[in-house]
C-alpha cells in the first residue's frame, strides 16, 4: 500500500479537524434522521397522530418549540468553551477524535435507544453487541467461537468484571474443599484446593458424589464469609488471612478501588516491582507466588498491563504466561492471569502485517500472547475511536465468564435464551457503544490492512515528534522505553538533580495549561514503583536522584490528523518553538527550536519505519 493510498483510507473515517468531511456526514447523519423518521411514521400506518397539526401550530406549542430552540442554541455556545480534543493541537490524554463510523454507529443506536440488559428490550443491539465482541476477541487472539464478554462503561467497570469472576472460580473451589473437610474428613491445603482447577474440580464431584448446592453452606460469597473463614482456619490451624490480587507497580487506579469493592482489604493488594523499564519483573513475580503459596493465601488473579496509563508501555505478558503455565503444568496451580489492556490492547491490530515491525520484538510477543490470558480489559472509547462511555470486558472461553447467577422475573424469558444482564455487574447497558464498535468493525475491521493502519500511524507519528524534540531542544529528555504511541520526557540539563528538573517540568506544564496552542498532559512515576527506570533515566543526565518521584510532561499521539504532512510541517516547528519559550522562561536561558542549525525531521511513512525498525529516540 503506498502511503497516499492509507492516508486516503485512514481520512475518510475522521471528520478532519476543520471538518473537511462535513458534507459527507452531513449527508450520512441525514440519511440515519430520514430512516429513524421513516421508521416511527410507517411501523403504525393506522394509529392515530399523537400531536395532531391544530396543535402543532397553537401558540403554547410555538412558544415552548422557541424556547427550547433558544435554550439549545446557549447549549452549543457553551460547549464552544469545551476541551477541543479533535484537533491535533490535543495530545494530552488518552481522548483524541472519534472516527465517524463510530459516531455514527453511536448515533444510530442512540435514536433507538436500546437497552442491551436483555433481548427483550434490545433485540437487535444484543445480536450487534456479540458480532462486536467476537470482532474484538478475534483482534486480541482469542478464538471467536469459544470467547465471551460484553460491554461496561469502561475499563474500571471491565476490571471489576475480573475480579468478579475470578473470585467465582476461586470460591467455587475453596468451597467444595472445605466441604470435603468438613463432611468427609478430606485434609485442606487452601492454597492447593484454592487452584485445583475445573477438571479436579469436577473429578472431586464425581469421587464423592457431592451435591453442588450443599457446598453453598461452605463459600466465602454465598454464605456468611466470617463462618466460612473460621471453618478454614479451623481446619488448616491456622488464621485464615484470605486472598491476594498480584498487580505490577505500573497499574491503573481501578485495581486499588477493586480489593477494596469486593472486600479483600488493601493488605490483599500486593504490588508487583518493575524492572528497569517500567514493566513486570517476572523474577519477582515468582518470588511473590512462592510467598503467597508459603502463607497460604490463595492468589485471586496475576494483572498484567498492556499499554501503561503513565507512558504506554506493556508487561512482558508472554513470560507472565510462561510462568503460570510451568506452575500449572508443575505444580498443579491454575493461576487466573489478567490483562489490563484498555488502552494498548488495539495494538494488537498490527500484528500479522508489515506495520508489527514498528513494535519491538518484545512488545510484539507480549501482544501476541494476550490470547493466552484468562481475561482481557478493552476500552473502545480511548484508542478505539469511540465515543464515551464503552469498555469491553473479553473472556477466553465460557468457562472464564461464568460468574454468579441471579434471577429476575421481570425480565427472564426462556424463548430468549439467558439475560446478559445476569452475567454483567451493571444492569441498564447502553447499545451506544456496542453499535458503534460493530459498525468500526464492518467498515474497518480490526486487522493490520484496516484498523491497524490507523494504529500505525500514531506510533509514526509519536517518534517523529520524539526526534524532532531531542535533535532540536538539548534538554528535552525522553522516556525509555518508548513502546507505542504515548511520549514523555522531562527538562533537565547535564548534571541537573532530578528536584530541580521537576521543578522545572513542572512549571513548564502550567505555562502549557495556560496557553491556548496546544495540551498536554503531566504525569509522575514514583521511586517506590519506577526506581530503576528513574536510576537509569537520571544516570543518562548525570544528575541526583533527590525526589520520590520524577514528573513528565505527556503526549498521547492518538490523533490521526498528525499523519497529514501539511499539519507536520506547520505545527511541529510551532511546538518547539512555545516550548523552547517557555523553558527560557522557567530557566531564564534561550534555546532556539533547531539547536544544530538545521531543518526539522520531515514526516517518515510507513516503509521507511519498518526498515528502520522499533529504535527509540
Amino acid at each position: 500500500m503506498t502511503d497516499i493510498d492509507h492516508l486516503s483510507r485512514m481520512n475518510a473515517c475522521f471528520l478532519g479537524p476543520r471538518s473537511e468531511n462535513e458534507a459527507w456526514l452531513r449527508s450520512e447523519m441525514q440519511a440515519i434522521l430520514d430512516s429513524w423518521f421513516g421508521w416511527r411514521r410507517d411501523l403504525f400506518p393506522d394509529d392515530p397522530e399523537a400531536i395532531p397539526y391544530d396543535e402543532r401550530v397553537s401558540v403554547p406549542f410555538l412558544q415552548q418549540r422557541e424556547k427550547l430552540a433558544r435554550q439549545i442554541s446557549r447549549l452549543t455556545d457553551i460547549l464552544r468553551d469545551e476541551v477541543p480534543k479533535h484537533t491535533p493541537r490535543y495530545i494530552g490524554h488518552m481522548v483524541s477524535e472519534i472516527s465517524m463510523p463510530a459516531l455514527l454507529g453511536h448515533f444510530s443506536a442512540l435514536l433507538h435507544n436500546p437497552n442491551n440488559t436483555s433481548k427483550e428490550v434490545s433485540k437487535v443491539t444484543s445480536v450487534l453487541e456479540a458480532e462486536a465482541i467476537t470482532a474484538l476477541a478475534a483482534m486480541v487472539g482469542y478464538d471467536p467461537a469459544g470467547a465471551s464478554g460484553h460491554f461496561t462503561s469502561g475499563g474500571t467497570v471491565a476490571n471489576f468484571e475480573a475480579i468478579w469472576r475470578a473470585r467465582f472460580r476461586l470460591d467455587h473451589w475453596l468451597s467444595l474443599a472445605l466441604y470435603l473437610a468438613e463432611e468427609h474428613g478430606l485434609p485442606l491445603d487452601v492454597f492447593r484446593a484454592a487452584h485445583m482447577g475445573w477438571k479436579r474440580y469436577f473429578e472431586l464431584i464425581a469421587m464423592h458424589g457431592v451435591d453442588e448446592g450443599k457446598t453453598r453452606h461452605y463459600s466465602l460469597v454465598a454464605s456468611n464469609p466470617f463462618e466460612a473463614a473460621s471453618l478454614l482456619s479451623a481446619h488448616t490451624r491456622s488464621p485464615y488471612k484470605g486472598p491476594v490480587v498480584l498487580v505490577p507497580g505500573n497499574k491503573h487506579f481501578s485495581w486499588l478501588k477493586g480489593v477494596s469493592i469486593f472486600g479483600f482489604g488493601e493488605r490483599a493488594f500486593w504490588t508487583i516491582p518493575l524492572d528497569g523499564e517500567g514493566r513486570t519483573d517476572v523474577a519477582v513475580l515468582a518470588d511473590l507466588l512462592d510467598r503467597a503459596e508459603k502463607e497460604g493465601r490463595p492468589v485471586l488473579m496475576v494483572v498484567s498491563v498492556a499499554g501503561t496509563t503513565e507512558a504506554g508501555e506493556v508487561d512482558p505478558v508472554d513470560r507472565v504466561q510462561d510462568l503460570l503455565d510451568e506452575r500449572k503444568a508443575t505444580r498443579g496451580q491454575d493461576i487466573w492471569h489478567h490483562v489490563d489492556a484498555a488502552y494498548g490492547g488495539f495494538f494488537a491490530s498490527l500484528l500479522g502485517g508489515v506495520g508489527e515491525n514498528l513494535l519491538a520484538p518484545g512488545v510484539r510477543a507480549a501482544l501476541a500472547a494476550l490470547g493466552r490470558a484468562q481475561s482481557i480489559t478493552l476500552d473502545p472509547h480511548k484508542l478505539g475511536y469511540v465515543p464515551y462511555s464503552c469498555g469491553a470486558f473479553l473472556a477466553r472461553d465460557r468457562e472464564a465468564y461464568s460468574v454468579s447467577s441471579f434471577h429476575a422475573p421481570y425480565l427472564d424469558r426462556a424463548d430468549l435464551g439467558a439475560s446478559v444482564w445476569a452475567y454483567t455487574l451493571e444492569g441498564s447497558r447502553s447499545a451506544a457503544g456496542a453499535t458503534a464498535v460493530w459498525l468500526t468493525s464492518e467498515a474497518l475491521g480490526f486487522d493490520p490492512a484496516g484498523f491497524g493502519q490507523i494504529i500505525a500511524s500514531t506510533i509514526e507519528n509519536c517518534r517523529l515528534f520524539a526526534k524532532t524534540l531531542t535533535t532540536s531542544l538539548p534538554f528535552v529528555r525522553t522516556l525509555q522505553p518508548l513502546d507505542t504511541n504515548i511520549f514523555c520526557f522531562n527538562l533537565a540539563e547535564p548534571g541537573m538533580s532530578l528536584a530541580e528538573a521537576n521543578r522545572r517540568t513542572e512549571a513548564v506544564f502550567r505555562k502549557f495549561v495556560a496557553s491556548p496552542h496546544f495540551s498536554v498532559s503531566r504525569t509522575s512515576l514514583s521511586r517506590e514503583s519506577y526506581e530503576q527506570l528513574i536510576a537509569a533515566h537520571m544516570a543518562g543526565i548525570g544528575g541526583a536522584v533527590d525526589a520520590d518521584a520524577m514528573v513528565l510532561l505527556r503526549c498521547v499521539f492518538m490523533n490521526p490528523f498528525w499523519a497529514s504532512a501539511d499539519v507536520h510541517a506547520q505545527l511541529m516547528p510551532e511546538f518547539v518553538a512555545e516550548l523552547a519559550g517557555h523553558y527560557g522562561e522557567v530557566s531564564g536561558a534561550s534555546f532556539g527550536p533547531a539547536a544544530d542549525g538545521g531543518e526539522l525531521p520531515r514526516r517518515v511513512d510507513i516503509d521507511e519505519a519498518v526498515a528502520t525498525g522499533p529504535a527509540h529516540f
